[in-house]
């Protein structure tokens, strides 16, 4: 009776949908309006792109150095990334440590060690930038 049901539902939803399509109203200016958008997207990249290497010159100049400048930047670089992938790994091992691990206690006990490796490796990357700006800027003046 359930699965008969479900069947007539699933029937009755697909029936009751229907297509949709965009039409064109305004003519030739939607061809114009595209070109300006596609330009300025293509700008906004060079842009983004000239800035980017801006950023790199500007840490070059502030650290005196070609190798202390990319250092920094790289690792300015691995400062902001690394948030969204400690997200992600906290979300996993906490999957691991209290959905998988509530059976088998070695899948626990593996959760917990990604959990502390991921929280681990986040805090060395969040402060090795300025440890690393202190040192260089610091003692090497």
């Amino acid at each position: 009776m359930k699965k008969v049901l479900a069947i007539i539902t699933l029937v009755i939803c697909v029936f009751l949908t229907s297509m949709l399509f965009a039409t064109n109203t305004q003519g030739s200016t939607n061809k114009i309006e595209n070109k300006n958008v596609e330009n300025s997207t293509v700008s906004k990249i060079v842009d983004f792109k000239a800035k980017q290497k801006h950023t790199i010159e500007d840490y070059k100049e502030a650290y005196g150095s070609e190798s202390y400048g990319l250092t920094a930047y790289a690792l300015s670089r691995i400062q902001i990334y690394s948030i969204p992938f400690c997200f992600i790994g906290i979300a996993l091992s906490a999957i691991y440590q209290y959905v998988l691990g509530i059976r088998k206690l070695d899948t626990r006990d593996k959760g917990f060690a990604i959990m502390i490796s991921v929280i681990t490796v986040f805090v060395i990357a969040q402060v090795l930038p300025l440890i690393f700006a202190i040192v260089v800027k610091g003692w090497r003046g």
